[in-house]
């Protein structure tokens, strides 16, 4: 169990399959720029995440930015849509909607579905934080593209939990040693907002160390 001082932003998740050097810069050296793309993903998660939002239409009930948080994974952070299906049955017993529901994550993101598990990871860790704070079972939750307007179904199968687990801890690791891995320069560089902080083309460079010896070297 992590105590609440040790808990790390759930979103992290994404970053930090995306790129674990991009994860550190903004989680662990707390810096952030902001492009296009950061900016129109922030404006779409804004109006998604208004927690004063619920909305109850026939045995559904939507909730928008709900805190979410779990003490054995070490995470906080929001949802940006949680639906609450009512399932006498096979739900669990949610006090203040009355009633037993099954619960739905939800997760907007810009773009259109990617082949990678970065945003799969990312719902399932908000499903595993529900899971913890509501003693239920969730099998599938959804996550709707800004481009395609649709939604995408996501089943939460043992190899996806593994996986999301295994990233939050390593997460833990890296924040925990303070560390800040280089990485190799691939494409997906030209698009990140930190590309002017990471400067992926010196990462193979020198260190600071190994700089200073041979620029004394060289004066001698």
């Amino acid at each position: 169990m992590y105590s609440e001082d040790e808990y790390l932003q759930l979103s992290g998740i994404q970053h930090f399959m995306f790129c674990r050097r991009q994860w550190a810069l903004i989680h662990i050296e707390q810096q952030w720029e902001e492009n296009f793309r950061t900016a129109d993903g922030r404006i779409m998660h804004e109006n998604a995440h208004d927690s004063s939002f619920r909305e109850k239409r026939g045995d559904i009930i939507t909730v928008r930015g709900l805190q979410l948080f779990s003490s054995r994974l070490g995470l906080s952070g929001e949802c940006d849509v949680v639906e609450f299906h009512r399932d006498e049955k096979n739900g669990v017993e949610i006090p203040k909607l009355g009633g037993k529901y099954t619960v739905v994550p939800i997760e907007y993101k810009r773009g259109s579905p990617k082949e990678e598990d970065w945003d799969r990871a990312q719902l399932c860790a908000q499903a595993l934080c529900l899971e913890d704070m509501l003693c239920c079972e969730i099998k599938e939750g959804y996550l709707f593209y800004g481009e395609t307007r649709r939604r995408s179904a996501v089943v939460f199968d043992s190899e996806l939990r593994q996986k999301t687990e295994n990233m939050t801890e390593e997460m833990h690791k890296y924040y925990r040693q303070k560390y800040t891995p280089k990485v190799k320069r691939t494409k997906a560089c030209n698009a990140c907002s930190l590309r002017n902080i990471c400067l992926p083309v010196i990462c193979g460079a020198l260190t600071a160390s190994q700089y200073i010896e041979e620029t004394l070297r060289d004066e001698l």
